[in-house]
């Protein structure tokens, strides 16, 4: 028997129930924290397609704004006297000029990725710290 029932006592019970009594409320718990993952996960996800297809909308906006703009800076300066074909022209150079310099920050940026340096470390210390118990020389596990 490994349930517990309310009137009776944990030192009535053999080792054997009361390990099964354990394992059962261990896999109880477990299921339980699994459950409410997914219920979090879920609410999680439909967060975040909902906010996935508001970027995307606005960043389409964004980009019909950037090409009226450009287009109107062109405008611009076809009326301050620059031929039409040149004033498109110098848009364009303006956005290839940004283009390159974003695209050299985002080197720059990547070459500084470390690649989780301390996760790295820390699960290389973890094998260690599970074989000595805190501070002691005393095994907490053996290989």
């Amino acid at each position: 028997m490994s349930e517990a029932t309310p009137g009776e006592r944990v030192e009535d019970k053999s080792l054997g129930d009361l390990v099964a009594l354990a394992s059962s409320n261990v896999s109880d718990l477990v299921r339980a924290e699994m459950e409410l993952a997914k219920m979090e996960l879920k609410s999680d996800a439909k967060k975040g397609a909902v906010s996935g297809v508001m970027l995307v909308i606005a960043a389409v906006m964004g980009g019909i704004i950037v090409i009226l703009l450009s287009i109107s800076l062109a405008f611009g300066l076809i009326e301050l006297g620059i031929w039409p074909w040149l004033a498109f022209l110098i848009v364009a150079v303006l956005y290839g000029l940004l283009a390159v310099v974003l695209g050299l920050i985002a080197k720059r940026l990547i070459g500084k990725i470390e690649g989780a340096k301390r996760t790295r470390r820390t699960l290389k210390d973890t094998p260690g710290a599970l074989r000595h118990r805190g501070g002691s020389d005393t095994p907490a596990l053996t290989d």
